[in-house]
């Protein structure tokens, strides 16, 4: 999987905004999708980091915040760094879109209305279909 594949323009925004103060959060980010995400959505390893958000009434495609995100630029906070991440998975189609990430120091939650104009009327696909 490579990072360009899963990012949402809004996420990349998102991005390009924290480097200048999380020089290695570009390279944190694809260890967290690496290592993570694959333990948490492949080999089913909760380690109490990711969770769904279920109240926005979208039933496709789940919905899920990151709060254990260890960034190295933030020395001495390791997975507490306040970094956050929300990401939709297409279960079906196996896929992970990043949708936001921001700093909890600057941001206190995710923006829900970001979330519900993006993937409100995702429609699931039929897996026999091409």
């Amino acid at each position: 999987m490579y990072l360009t594949d899963i990012i949402t323009y809004a996420f990349e925004k998102d991005l390009k905004k924290l480097p200048k103060k999380f020089r290695t959060l570009e390279e944190d980010l694809e260890t967290f999708i690496q290592n993570h995400l694959n333990l948490y959505h492949k080999l089913r390893i909760d380690n109490r980091g990711i969770f769904s958000i279920s109240d926005l009434g979208i039933s496709y495609p789940k919905i899920f915040k990151a709060n254990k995100f260890a960034c190295r630029s933030l020395k001495g906070k390791g997975v507490a760094s306040g970094i956050r991440i929300i990401y939709a998975y297409f279960e079906q189609e196996d896929v992970i879109e990043l949708a936001e990430i921001y700093y909890k120091g600057q941001k206190e939650n995710e923006d829900r209305n970001r979330v519900l104009r993006n993937y409100r009327d995702t429609p699931v696909k039929n897996s026999n279909q091409d």
